[in-house]
């Protein structure tokens, strides 16, 4: 009977193991996933001056890392927050320098080029191990931080599913408040449209083959690109084109957004406001207030009219919200 039994387990991973292996071997990356539309407007990040931005410096992780991080800072203020810019997918941390400069006479702000991002990547599209943005998040504010400083984590799309990751990690009582700007929660999430409006594409076979890996401890092939961005070519062919990241390994994009149970994370956030613009083409504004109430009463839900969703993170009903968030952890 037990020979049997093992037998039948024997059979039914390889069987697995098989079909897995099918799924990721049969479906491999486009060439470009540019296609001329990416859903997203590109147009204002194009027309910004980046003539006078401030070089990045270096910051250890714990591996030895240099993560590549912009301050604007406060001038040494005893009485102000630290407050952490989260970048979105595909990008890197200039899209928040309208933002940092307009927030650091109140507070010390810290801009990262998220590990496999920016102009210095390390490995681009690539990270160690699922989970490793976390730490890294944990590193710089440890790092940054003066003792007793208070914590605003500020996301933007991809950023703010990491914001709602770490919240529900290990890491989450390192940030006092969040500020999540247009955040993606998960691929099935009500929040979500089809392909994240156009800017993603999943290689589907390819990201169940390997989550059935997995599932069952097989992480040897986490480093495969598994999803890809629809980067206008305006942008690539652009002055800061070598700085996109065109595409994502399962284990980075996996450490890029909330864990299958979403909720979960969502539920652990400490207070946040979460601010959308009507218009965005990747997530459907009017679903985060219900779907995200439904486990937490911490939040506080903003749909600015007239705005998409590149364009949330320079309006300035944006820059007004994360103030109110900067004097409430001044209380």
């Amino acid at each position: 009977m037990l020979l049997s039994v093992l037998k039948f387990a024997a059979v039914s991973a390889g069987s697995t193991l098989l079909i897995a292996l099918g799924l990721i071997v049969t479906q491999r990356p486009h060439q470009t996933a540019a296609n001329g539309d990416s859903g997203l407007d590109f147009s204002e990040t194009l027309a910004r001056d980046y003539g006078e931005v401030a070089p990045t410096v270096p910051v250890r992780m714990r591996d030895g890392y240099a993560l590549q991080i912009r301050r604007y800072g406060a001038s040494g203020r005893e009485d102000v927050p630290l407050v952490v810019l989260v970048h979105g997918s595909g990008w890197h941390g200039l899209q928040f320098h309208a933002l940092a400069t307009a927030l650091a006479s109140n507070a010390d702000v810290v801009v990262p080029d998220l590990r496999g991002h920016g102009a210095a990547p390390g490995r681009r599209g690539d990270v160690d191990y699922i989970g490793q943005f976390e730490d890294d998040l944990a590193d710089l504010i440890t790092d940054q931080a003066r003792k007793g400083q208070k914590v605003v984590m500020v996301g933007h799309s991809s950023g703010g599913g990491l914001v709602v990751r770490m919240a529900g990690g290990a890491q989450g009582a390192l940030m006092d408040r969040a500020v999540l700007l247009a955040p993606f929660l998960k691929h099935n999430a009500a929040t979500t449209r089809r392909n994240s409006g156009g800017w993603a594409r999943v290689l589907v076979r390819r990201l169940i083959g390997l989550s059935m890996l997995n599932a069952v401890g097989i992480r040897a092939l986490n480093h495969l690109k598994i999803i890809q961005f629809n980067m206008p070519p305006a942008v690539l062919d652009g002055p800061l084109g070598d700085t996109a990241t065109t595409a994502y390994s399962y284990r980075l994009n996996s450490s890029f957004a909330p864990r299958s149970d979403f909720l979960r994370d969502v539920a652990a956030l400490p207070p946040f406001t979460l601010v959308v613009g009507a218009q965005d083409e990747a997530f459907v504004a009017e679903a985060y207030a219900p779907l995200m109430r439904s486990v937490t009463g911490a939040g506080q839900y903003h749909v600015v009219p007239n705005v998409g969703h590149l364009g949330i993170v320079d309006a300035p009903q944006t820059l007004n919200f994360i103030q109110e968030a900067i004097n409430a952890v001044r209380q």
